[in-house]
């Protein structure tokens, strides 16, 4: 070794440096053994205990709420499918949805707990699906790992970290045509802790749809994309359809109950100004948390892709009704429900209608009485002689104009047309009604104001114009005059057409 060669391996030597081909390279100090891998390394999460499956309810029920003190493996197992259902009556539309339902089946886990979800698209859908959750902390709300093809199943675990009440929905392009053809839900994170208990929980989802045909119109509705665009909703409902919560359907409590509903707006568009007519929510949890964020409100807004919890007491029997206080919205697009309590009344809360007197105000309308004589013979004429008439089948026209009923008058009139003591008159037994058709038919045309007496009754309020189709009057006006006691003919097309023409020319 020459005297270059051995000044070079002293220096490294006393710099600790390692010599290759004469180049210095820092030398690694030995390696620490490394530590064994621990359970978070592994995928095992110490808090976990057991394992269990989840329990997933159709709307409106809710899970029970969760008793156990300690987190667990829980397995949701969800079905993509896409069905035929009804939309109204008369009216269907191929949803696309999440257990079956729409909304897509309630969720509960606790904080802390770890999800296997499971995703299974069926064989017969024709499109590929995924589930994008807002409960989950990663990629997509779990919408990168769940992505499944018809006929495919998908697995991805997520812990519940964040309490509260979260929407879920499709996440697959084009996104907005997925939610709006039905595929959202909710999930409830509950805390640790759980909730105050109540006496009834229910699950109430609110989401518009946007059909090729007009609110109302018969057969299977295509999904109608401009409509989406402009956000011109043909339907906003509760549940996925038309009257979910109304007459048998209708959400059920009693007098003393505390009631808590988890309220979600699947959207894909609007806002929901979520209203009970006739209660006040002692507690809102604002946008899905589980924090009392205000007390003593009488409307709460819901956000599309949002959610809230609302909580009240109920004092006294009767039927509430659940709208978006949108309200063309309510009474013309189908975002109304129902609450049905029973019991005993309290009349220090509400004490019913306690004076019923005459009012005339400065001036009161005239009825239409000088014409409707002539207006009646002329009908029965038309009658007589139109032999279409005679040939059309009553129970069709029956039918067609229950479905009018049941989409747009009973919210007022009652689904048995027993109307609203005081403020609505009654369609059953109505002398009014029954008296005069073409009155009838006019009253539904142009609307009705001022005073009028039904069955002995005053009432003084205001009926605006229908907004339906001549066809649609004529059933309608068929159906309740032949339904709940009363025994009438038919109201022709022919009728109602007359009558719109006599009465634009008043």
């Amino acid at each position: 070794m020459n005297i270059k060669s051995l000044l070079t391996a002293a220096v490294a030597s006393v710099l600790g440096l390692t010599l290759t081909s004469n180049v210095f390279s820092a030398e690694p100090p030995p390696a620490a053994a490394a530590p064994l891998p621990g359970p978070a390394a592994k995928g095992v999460d110490p808090e976990i205990v057991g394992e269990e499956k989840a329990v997933l309810t159709i709307a409106p029920n809710v899970p029970p709420p969760i008793k156990r003190k300690h987190s667990t493996k829980v397995r949701v197992d969800l079905e993509v499918i896409e069905v035929v259902k009804r939309m109204a009556d008369g009216v269907d539309y191929l949803f696309w949805t999440f257990g079956g339902e729409v909304p897509g089946l309630f969720i509960r886990v606790r904080e802390g707990d770890m999800v296997e979800f499971h995703l299974k698209n069926h064989p017969t859908s024709k499109m590929p699906h995924n589930i994008d959750l807002h409960a989950v902390t990663g990629p997509g709300g779990g919408a990168a790992s769940s992505f499944t093809a018809p006929g495919h199943e998908s697995q991805f675990s997520f812990k519940a970290i964040n309490p509260g009440l979260y929407v879920y929905h499709c996440a697959t392009a084009p996104v907005g045509m997925h939610v709006a053809n039905g595929m959202y839900g909710l999930i409830f994170v509950e805390p640790k802790e759980g909730l105050p208990p109540v006496d009834k929980e229910f699950y109430v989802m609110q989401s518009e749809f946007y059909t090729k045909g007009e609110f109302g119109e018969e057969g299977l509705q295509p999904f109608d994309q401009d409509k989406a665009l402009d956000e011109r909703a043909s339907y906003v409902v509760f549940n996925g359809s038309v009257g979910a919560l109304v007459g048998d359907k209708a959400l059920q409590a009693k007098v003393g109950d505390r009631v808590r509903l988890f309220v979600g707006n699947g959207g894909p568009n609007l806002l929901s100004s979520f209203h009970v007519i006739g209660e006040i929510f002692d507690k809102v949890y604002q946008e899905g948390g589980i924090k009392v964020s205000q007390e003593q409100v009488q409307t709460t807004l819901v956000p599309a892709g949002g959610s809230a919890i609302v909580e009240f007491g109920t004092n006294v029997p009767g039927t509430y009704v659940i709208v978006d206080h949108s309200l063309f919205r309510a009474f013309n697009k189908g975002a109304l429900g129902m609450m049905k309590v029973t019991g005993e009344p309290n009349l220090l809360v509400y004490s019913g209608k306690e004076v019923d007197a005459v009012y005339l105000g400065e001036s009161a309308l005239g009825g239409a009485e000088g014409k409707a004589a002539s207006m009646e013979a002329e009908m029965k004429k038309a009658i007589a002689t139109d032999p279409k008439i005679a040939a059309m089948g009553k129970d069709i026209i029956m039918e067609k104009g229950k479905r009018v009923y049941t989409q747009v008058c009973f919210a007022c009139h009652m689904p048995e047309g027993q109307g609203l003591a005081g403020v609505f008159p009654p369609l059953a037994k109505s002398d009014w009604l029954m008296a005069d058709k073409t009155r009838a038919i006019v009253s539904l045309i142009k609307g009705l104001s001022g005073p009028v007496t039904v069955n002995g009754q005053a009432y003084n309020g205001v009926m605006p114009p229908s907004m339906l189709n001549d066809e649609q009057i004529a059933s309608v006006l068929t159906y309740v005059r032949n339904s709940w006691g009363n025994n009438g003919d038919i109201v022709t097309v022919e009728e109602v057409k007359k009558a719109h023409a006599e009465s634009a020319g008043q």
